[in-house]
């Protein structure tokens, strides 16, 4: 059984079972990568994938559990490469972040700045995606770590660290009736078109869960990946926003108005997820405070630590701030 082996089996599962578009990725032959997976499974006894002629056409129970370990040794293999790096230069390699258009649009662009002045050697890459790809992401160890609001919680083997709350503002343009109102509810804000995130991106459980307690059912007529989607059809009139009040910018939206919606929705937050066993390199460890700077080394190290109550949740025990201009 060879490395080699290993890995060429993990990139064809990764690549929908394609042998040609993995050789392509991988610079090397299809015919090459075939044969490798032959002897492979010849050593092993078992199929790894099923076959029709020539076309794999899905992977076997066998190639599942078989699948499961390589993710773990290929990760292993990154891990020691990361610890001899560090080694000979702590300041120099790459960092893979996983994450929403939210937070790449509005919450990383400074963070990011001051990071890449800090550790001009370290090439950064952002994987925007749907909040299970990016936590898919991370949790198979193709990125360093998402930040995401949904679904991290949803794959087992991730530690997760909570950066900031958040909660949300009600978007309208100028003159709108409801910028008159004393106090917003849920009921007067209903009786609008709404215009919000889609259901799993962005804290949108949250959102439905408050309409649900009031027992209504939210009158959404468009739904977006992203608050700029959001903010255009709102200028188009087309009814009222919800967004997370992070993506209000009074200057590039001064079109517009944001109502303060904090006391209708519980807060949503923000973490950040990485596999547990990961090797956090410093620039890694230094880029999370910048992010969350309640998250030092030490907290880190706490949370990895793997401490957790009776019901198997890790414990947090630094106080988590709300999201303000300072965190940005």
């Amino acid at each position: 059984m060879k490395l080699q082996q290993l890995r060429y089996i993990w990139e064809v599962a990764q690549n929908q079972l394609n042998i040609s578009h993995t050789a392509d990725k991988l610079y090397t032959s299809q015919p090459g990568i075939s044969k490798q997976i032959r002897l492979l499974e010849e050593e092993l006894g078992v199929q790894i994938f099923s076959r029709s002629g020539k076309q794999l056409q899905q992977v076997t129970p066998a190639g599942e559990k078989i699948l499961a370990e390589t993710a773990e040794i290929l990760n292993k293999v990154k891990t020691i490469g990361r610890i001899a790096n560090d080694f000979k230069d702590e300041e120099q390699g790459s960092l893979s972040i996983a994450t929403t258009h939210t937070q790449s649009r509005y919450v990383l662009p400074s963070i990011i700045q001051a990071f890449t002045k800090r550790y001009p050697k370290v090439s950064l890459h952002l994987h925007q995606g749907t909040p299970i790809q990016i936590s898919q992401m991370a949790a198979d160890g193709t990125v360093d770590f998402a930040i995401a609001t949904e679904a991290l919680e949803l794959f087992e083997g991730l530690t997760m660290m909570p950066c900031f709350h958040w909660n949300r503002s009600i978007l309208v343009p100028k003159g709108h009736p409801l910028i008159a109102e004393q106090s917003l509810n849920l009921q007067t804000i209903n009786q609008y078109p709404l215009i919000t995130y889609l259901f799993g991106f962005t804290g949108r459980s949250k959102l439905d869960a408050a309409f649900e307690q009031q027992g209504l059912s939210p009158n959404v007529v468009v739904t977006a990946a992203d608050a700029d989607v959001i903010k255009t059809y709102v200028r188009s009139g087309l009814g009222v926003g919800i967004i997370a009040s992070m993506a209000w910018e009074p200057e590039r939206d001064s079109d517009l108005v944001a109502l303060d919606a904090s006391h209708l929705f519980a807060y949503s937050t923000t973490s950040i997820g990485f596999r547990r066993g990961s090797y956090l390199r410093k620039y890694i460890l230094d880029f999370i405070e910048m992010f969350a700077p309640h998250l030092n080394k030490a907290s880190i190290e706490e949370l990895m630590a793997g401490q957790t109550d009776k019901e198997g949740k890790t414990l947090f025990k630094k106080e988590v701030p709300m999201f303000s201009a300072a965190n940005s």
